[in-house]
């Protein structure tokens, strides 16, 4: 085609197509007429010049008003085929004298694939994984401690788990979410690469998240009819918008002591007695009780919540003294805040293992003991290479304390 038209019009400009088309054979002109075919044939322009007169400068003109063209071609081969092709120019036209050209354009799947995994990046920054896989554990763990039977374990209580691991996993979303949206400024110094405090993702879009994922969590306990799920989910929710919320009377974070009860309160003892009581009252179909291993797992994990308050405030303390955030951190300091999180959990790991030593069972007397005994040792060992000058260095510890607390979940059901 280009070739025709610089053979008709005497300085005109050629027209480029990138991609070859079926039937490229010298029979192409022919056939397309025989059989009108095409929806522009390769004389058309210059008989459209000849006929009309108009000069290569008004051509020019028709043709650069028109920015996207879509040709229908079907070539016959034989007389017994026709295929069809659908292509998509664009046109760039520019004054006399000089080229314009037709350009094939095309989505890059590359750049789809980029555009997905950029986005898949920033919720799972949002939803802060450790505290998802954490929150995942405490479900299976107090699932499986309220097992008393071998019978238990039946293809009804895998689904009812399965089902109470989504909804811990939307009121996952909903805590860190949320605690986002209230602490967008302090994140950004202390936090910049989250999404929100980024600018990757809008206001609205993570309030939209946030709130679909706690309507979700009192549609599933709903569905499932269990008062002890839903109470959790509404007390849980109360106690994560008392803990951000910069409104009189709340705000519990810049408090030292009201932040600390108002994390071990949730994590340690609300979660836990609306997961254990779900699946004893529910799904086991028994009397709501509060038998010895559940107060020795509320007790645990409590601590352990109360630790993870505390320290988490450790490497955050340059942002909480510029708005105001009175954290123990920053009362006290950062060393004296750490070797406080060590202490109490070297109790608490001793403590458990005095009274899994009272177990009636052999099997939970060993178990108890000496898994406690290796996270103390694990505990001193780590705790003494942190360089609490290093942000580095103590998010590496923060996230240790984490696996800590994984490792707990997986001894909670075999305390007696």
């Amino acid at each position: 085609m280009a070739s025709m038209l610089s053979a008709s019009i005497s300085g005109v400009s050629y027209i480029t197509k990138e991609e070859p088309y079926v039937g490229r054979s010298s029979r192409r002109s022919e056939l397309f007429t025989q059989n009108y075919c095409a929806s522009i044939s390769a004389s058309y322009v210059p008989t459209l010049l000849h006929k009309t007169g108009k000069t290569q400068k008004e051509f020019f003109s028709i043709i650069s008003s028109r920015h996207n063209l879509d040709h229908h071609y079907k070539v016959i081969d034989e007389g017994s085929t026709c295929q069809k092709r659908e292509t998509k120019y664009v046109v760039k036209a520019i004054s006399s004298g000089q080229s314009f050209e037709y350009e094939y354009e095309a989505k890059d799947p590359k750049s789809i694939w980029v555009t997905i995994k950029n986005a898949f990046d920033a919720f799972y920054r949002f939803t802060r994984p450790y505290a998802a896989i954490e929150a995942a554990m405490a479900v299976a763990s107090l699932s499986f401690l309220a097992v008393e039977k071998l019978s238990d374990l039946s293809p009804l209580f895998f689904i009812a788990l399965f089902k109470l691991l989504v909804a811990s996993f939307f009121m996952n979303i909903f805590h860190c979410g949320f605690n986002q949206l209230c602490d967008i400024e302090i994140d950004k110094i202390n936090k910049p690469y989250l999404p929100l405090a980024s600018g990757e993702w809008s206001y609205t879009k993570s309030v939209i998240i946030v709130a679909s994922s706690l309507l979700l969590c009192f549609g599933l306990a709903w569905i499932e009819g269990s008062w002890p799920l839903f109470w959790g989910f509404l007390i849980g929710a109360i106690l994560t918008a008392v803990y951000s919320l910069n409104l009189p009377l709340l705000r519990w974070k810049n408090s030292a002591l009201l932040a600390a009860t108002n994390i071990f309160a949730n994590a340690g003892v609300v979660r836990p007695l609306g997961y254990y009581l779900h699946m004893q009252t529910c799904v086991f179909k028994r009397p709501a009780t509060f038998p010895r291993p559940l107060i020795f797992c509320t007790a645990i994990l409590s601590l352990y919540f109360l630790v993870v308050a505390l320290s988490k405030d450790i490497p955050d303390t340059e942002g909480d003294e510029k708005f105001g955030v009175q954290s123990l951190s920053v009362r006290l300091g950062q060393k004296k805040v750490f070797w406080i999180c060590i202490s109490l959990l070297q109790m608490g790991y001793g403590a458990t293992i005095l009274a899994g030593a009272t177990s009636p069972f052999l099997w939970s007397k060993l178990s108890t003991g000496l898994g406690h005994g290796i996270l103390a040792l694990a505990l001193w060992y780590r705790a003494k290479s942190v360089d609490l000058k290093s942000k580095d260095s103590f998010q590496y510890f923060y996230v240790f304390i984490w696996k800590l607390l994984s490792i707990e979940y997986f001894l909670i059901p075999l305390f007696r």
